[in-house]
């Protein structure tokens, strides 16, 4: 009877033990899934050629071009459903997090397209910049600095927000103020980051 308190005992020891380990396994596990490297060569290439068309419809709102508005929206759609997203070093959370917003950039574009008015394009556009900025914070694009500035009076004074690659002030909701309204909300700087 002794005896088999004691194999008893030793093997419940050993059952806590093992499932001790087996929760930390699991644990180690979560936390290894949502830690990501360096972007590749191939994800970066992508990148960049969608923050590009966006900084060229930027430039197209500043100068109330409606011609090249159009053609650089059209430019942008291809761009960003041609990310690269299946070279996205990441976890599939953070990679479908990410196609989910890239598909809400060419939607919101597609949209931008279809619209009448130029400050109906520019609310658009305020929705692409959102959509972009949360991307670029979600794949952690490390290639250059970017910069999210505010306008508080843009829309009614119901403020927006856009992505510049520069420090410039130029705002692309109302480019002809006298007073500029730009103001930086967020430095995106990815470069550092180990």
């Amino acid at each position: 009877m002794k005896q088999f308190l004691a194999c008893f005992m030793v093997l419940f020891l050993l059952s806590c033990s093992f499932q001790n380990e087996k929760k930390q396994a699991e644990l180690g596990k979560k936390q290894v899934a949502l830690s990501k490297t360096a972007n590749s060569n191939a994800f970066n290439e992508s990148f960049n050629n969608l923050l590009n068309a966006y900084f060229n419809l930027k430039d197209q709102f500043i100068a109330e071009k409606d011609s090249g508005i159009a053609q650089t929206a059209r430019l942008m759609i291809l761009a960003s459903d041609s990310l690269q997203l299946n070279q996205l070093k990441a976890d599939s959370n953070l990679i479908n997090t990410a196609k989910t917003y890239s598909e809400g950039i060419s939607a919101e574009i597609l949209g931008l397209l279809g619209e009448n008015n130029l400050l109906s394009k520019r609310r658009s556009f305020q929705m692409v910049s959102d959509q972009l900025y949360d991307l670029i914070r979600t794949v952690q694009y490390d290639q250059i600095v970017l910069y999210h500035y505010y306008c508080s009076s843009s829309f009614d004074d119901q403020g927006a927000y856009w992505i510049s690659q520069i420090v410039d002030g130029k705002n692309p909701y109302a480019p002809k103020l006298k007073t500029p309204c730009a103001e930086i909300r967020d430095t995106l700087s990815f470069t550092n980051k180990q």
